[in-house]
């Protein structure tokens, strides 16, 4: 998810317009002809390459992909408190704060905010957003890799940002970033394996490779890093993804936040959003990384999608920058027919764009090792939905149309450095937020618009086929289908589902939905039948005011693909969002994460009251909100969903 800071995200100026010929949005539901079928569907090349890691639930157990919603829709609700449908049980696991397993550091977490930086180190980090299983055995005992968006510091410390200090920096700091965990099955309860080989943190400070044509190049390198081959950390880590061969990858999005910039930006700096004094956390009041004045270039260094290894906690992560640079929404892989590669990138803020990545090579069996580079090459597209219900996928190619040294692009290092500018240029649609992306198996792509309530407003893009309705409160689900396979340059696309409420006045703000209503959905993810599931991210400071005023606190639904039925799943706690989703390979334990429990409208807490809005899920009168892992089963032991 993106925290929406409103008009802050708007950093897309460019001159290429949105599509003003708006068609019917309720004729975009069915495709009309001329799309060439898929000849194989994803299963296909990952059995073939070993890659047990990228199946989700029944899937690897070679069951059938005929979904069915199986359970009774659960109400709305503004509870604090998870509610699950009937025959369902939760569990919660995992809390920020607590020990990540690290053999010696065995710190456990403190109601009154009082743990050091050090401590924190070695602890679960704060806002718990992507996650995937990772079978060690099976579906009884695996890694769980999960990311942390950001941190709230009014539950982080006694006294919030006051008195502020190089030591609450590295606090905040190591509560960033990706957390592993070993989880088991005790006796029918989930818990975090401690000690474990496999824990691992992995913060802002965490020392990192980068990959890729941009490895090296002159807007990398800095003072303490002279070779542009070396960074410390990763950042605002939103949505994930997972490769075949068995690693993680973890999506960078509003980076560019955390930086101080100067009274005169260059106009690469204002167009990625930079902004003086960053956006509320003061890192560079005591760590000059963060500070661009002084290091102009440590924010390209940002904005990368991430690969890290679970089973290996010695592996150093990876910053692969042949995927291009934006504030990232994840990265989910599909394979084509000739077992290459390809990844779906969504950049999470108004009027940006959606992005594939084509390896060059084919992927190759031996797992983490055999596939080392195969990130490192090939081709990036930025996607343009045409009005006709067709679509092409423009290759960010240096020398290639206006890719070129004459309009600010010396080589293939500084296109996918400005992979926004380069966008702008090739005249990719500007999107309403474009978040999380699966496939399902018919190889239709899905992303979630959460929303963008600047659409059509005073010198901002007008309205246009892909994104239909001014100002979108409400969000949708886009999709398409590539030309014969993923690898292709052209698609065919329509919308799958316009999110809201039939019972709202607005025209535009009414959704199509069938069945549940439910607004902003961000979260996404198919699961090894096919059911879909959508998690959803209203914003606090708008959740049951005007468009938002009958949903409730967010929610997860499921939805059948074919028919485009829609029921309501589980619905969070008071004030927080629910994100990320992963099964067991049995698809018998679901884990989904529930992020920033309590939070109030301005998105930070007052230290002086932590516990205003929730004290989820601990629910002590001394406690402090936490995000989580919710383990979800049902009670027969069945399979999610059914």
């Amino acid at each position: 998810m993106s925290k929406d800071f409103s008009l802050m995200e708007d950093s897309n100026r460019s001159s290429n317009l949105s599509i003003h010929d708006v068609s019917d949005p309720a004729r975009r539901q069915v495709l009309r002809g001329g799309l060439g079928a898929l000849a194989s569907s994803l299963l296909a090349p990952l059995g073939a390459v070993g890659g047990a890691a990228a199946l989700s639930g029944c899937a690897s157990l070679g069951m059938s992909f005929a979904a069915k919603i199986g359970f009774k829709s659960v109400a709305t609700s503004t509870a604090d408190a998870i509610s699950v449908p009937e025959g369902y049980v939760a569990q919660v696991i995992a809390p920020w704060g607590d020990p990540v397993g690290i053999a010696g550091q065995n710190y456990a977490f403190k109601d009154d905010a009082s743990n050091t930086a050090a401590e924190q180190e070695a602890q679960i980090g704060m806002h718990h957003d992507g996650i995937h299983y990772y079978p060690l055995e099976g579906s009884k005992r695996g890694l769980l890799a999960m990311n942390h968006e950001y941190v709230d510091h009014g539950l982080l410390f006694k006294d919030g940002m006051a008195n502020w200090s190089a030591e609450k920096v590295r606090k905040s700091q190591a509560a960033h970033g990706v957390t592993i965990v070993e989880v088991q099955d005790k006796g029918g309860k989930w818990e975090v394996v401690n000690p474990s080989k496999y824990a691992r943190r992995i913060t802002t400070t965490t020392p990192m490779d980068i990959s890729g044509p941009a490895a090296g190049h002159a807007m990398m390198k800095t003072a303490a890093d002279t070779s542009g081959r070396k960074v410390l950390g990763t950042l605002n880590n939103c949505a994930s993804g997972i490769t075949p061969w068995g690693t993680y990858l973890t999506s960078e999005e509003n980076f560019i936040f955390y930086f101080n910039g100067g009274d005169k930006l260059s106009d690469h700096e204002k167009r990625w959003g930079l902004r003086k004094g960053g956006v509320g956390y003061r890192w560079h009041e005591h760590d000059a990384r963060f500070d661009a004045t002084q290091n102009p270039n440590e924010p390209n260094r940002f904005g990368w999608i991430v690969e890290i290894d679970p089973n290996n906690p010695n592996a150093t992560p990876i910053k692969r920058t042949a995927m291009g640079r934006g504030a990232h929404e994840g990265a989910t892989v599909a394979v084509t027919q000739d077992n290459r590669a390809v990844i779906y990138m969504g950049e999470d803020a108004r009027f940006e764009y959606i992005y594939k990545f084509v390896s060059r090579d084919a992927i190759k069996s031996g797992g983490a090792a055999a596939n080392a580079t195969l990130l490192d090459h090939g081709t990036l597209y930025v996607a343009k939905f045409n009005a006709d219900g067709k679509g092409q996928w423009l290759a960010l190619t240096h020398g290639q149309g206006p890719l070129t040294a004459a309009n600010g692009f010396a080589d293939q290092a500084e296109v996918l450095i400005k992979s926004r500018q380069a966008s702008d240029l090739l005249g990719g649609t500007k999107m309403d937020r474009p978040e999380w992306i699966d496939v399902d198996k018919q190889g239709w792509v899905y992303a979630t618009l959460t929303n963008n309530s600047n659409r059509g407003a005073s010198n901002m893009p007008a309205v246009d086929a892909a994104n239909p309705r001014a100002n979108n409160t409400q969000g949708n689900i886009i999709r398409w289908k590539e030309d014969v396979d993923f690898h292709a340059t052209t698609f065919a696309w329509n919308h799958f589902i316009m999110a809201g409420d039939p019972s709202l006045a607005r025209a535009e703000a009414k959704g199509n939905i069938q069945g549940d209503i439910f607004s902003c959905p961000d979260g996404l993810w198919i699961d090894g039948r096919g059911l879909m599931w959508i998690q959803c991210d209203m914003s606090t400071s708008a959740m049951g005011k005007g468009d938002l005023k009958n949903f409730g606190n967010n929610m997860m639904l499921a939805a059948d693909v074919k028919t485009g039925e829609v029921r309501r799943f589980l619905v969070g706690p008071a004030g927080c969002e629910i994100t990320g989703v992963t099964e067991t390979p049995d698809g018998k334990t679901m884990f989904l994460n529930v992020q920033h429990p309590g939070e109030p409208a301005n998105e930070q807490n007052n230290p002086a009251n932590p516990r205003a809005i929730s004290n989820w899920p601990e629910q002590k009168a001394n406690g402090r909100p936490r995000s989580a892992t919710v383990v979800v089963r049902k009670l027969d032991g069945g399979i999610i969903g059914t």
